[in-house]
């Protein structure tokens, strides 16, 4: 069993996740994105893994959109952060994990991640070019990755994914 727990983030816990961001980035950057992102993104699933009753990591998901198609239901995850202390122990896979469940119960079909091409294939995530999606950032193109949470939600669907403007400072 491990020796934290994964759960949603609450109000009393902001000034933690802001820490655990900041900390994991070495930037203040992706900790004010989260701030911003808890204030304007609709609907945000946020979670924290807790240990010894400290905040050790974090990961947010938040709607982006493919252009043409406004009926999807898409979340986008980012950032995911775990203290330094605690990575290697499987807190950052429970939060994916435990993420991509929310936003299955919450009825999403599909969530999209620009992330490390060695790391998210585990949880079931594949190349965005396999299934004509782009992201709207100059980034390698096996880093763009996306995961159906519904079979087929995507089928003859395509373009370049919009995240919330939070992300580009907007």
């Amino acid at each position: 069993m491990p020796g934290f727990l994964v759960r949603a983030e609450r109000d009393d816990d902001h000034a933690a996740v802001h820490a655990v961001n900041a900390a994991a980035f070495e930037s203040p950057v992706e900790a004010e994105l989260v701030d911003k992102l808890r204030r304007e993104a609709d609907p945000v699933v946020s979670l924290v893994a807790e240990a010894g009753g400290k905040i050790v990591g974090h990961i947010m998901f938040t709607p982006v959109t493919l252009p043409g198609h406004p009926d999807l239901r898409i979340m986008g995850l980012a950032p995911m952060a775990v203290a330094a202390a605690h990575r290697g122990q499987g807190v950052g896979s429970a939060l994916v994990r435990n993420g991509l469940d929310r936003c299955a119960r919450m009825e999403m079909g599909a969530v999209v991640v620009l992330g490390h091409p060695g790391y998210y294939p585990r949880f079931g995530f594949k190349p965005g070019a396999g299934y004509g999606l782009a992201c709207e950032y100059d980034a390698p193109a096996d880093s763009f990755m996306v995961k159906e949470l519904q079979p087929r939600y995507l089928a003859g669907r395509s373009g370049t994914v919009s995240y919330h403007a939070a992300f580009a400072g907007e």
